[in-house]
């Protein structure tokens, strides 16, 4: 008795600590935020873009799946490199900023190569691009769309 009160508590905390995911799959392209560091000159990052395919959505993060886990030697998880994150759902374009907190490779076994799954935190996210988020994710089930045919690759524009 006193078990089945204490598992259906820690059920009840999960829920609320932790977003509701949802599985689906749209187009994601992700660039790198400008370093503004001072001190040592850097050069500024070239305006490039991963395009990827996201996994899963929730509230507070995302999982999608890119082609590399790096571009030159800038790593997308690591170091709490802010990353510009733009996913087109059907309802409208949604742009964020992220930061990637774990990822994990993974073979694709039709075209044999390799890609990464990353799960990044959302760290902001202007209203208008929230509302039409937050619509998406009570909504997703009703929007039919074929992003099977989305192709991966890096976009250097």
């Amino acid at each position: 008795m006193i078990r089945k009160l204490i598992a259906r508590f820690s059920k009840s905390i999960t829920k609320r600590v932790h977003s509701a995911r949802y599985a689906c799959e749209v187009p994601v392209s992700i660039s790198f935020e400008p370093n503004h560091q001072t001190g040592k000159l850097r050069l500024p990052l070239e305006n490039i873009s991963l395009k990827g395919v996201s996994r899963d959505l929730s509230e507070s993060g995302i999982g999608f799946v890119v082609p590399s886990i790096r571009w030159k030697e800038n790593y997308l998880v690591g170091e709490n490199r802010p990353l510009n994150a733009e996913l087109d759902l059907p309802n409208g374009k949604v742009k964020m900023i992220i930061v990637g907190r774990r990822y994990e490779q993974i073979i694709d076994r039709n075209s044999s190569s390799v890609k990464y799954l990353i799960g990044a935190e959302i760290l902001q996210m202007n209203d208008g691009d929230r509302e039409i988020y937050e619509y998406f994710l009570r909504h997703n089930e009703n929007f039919k769309k074929n992003s099977k045919a989305f192709n991966f690759g890096i976009d250097k524009g």
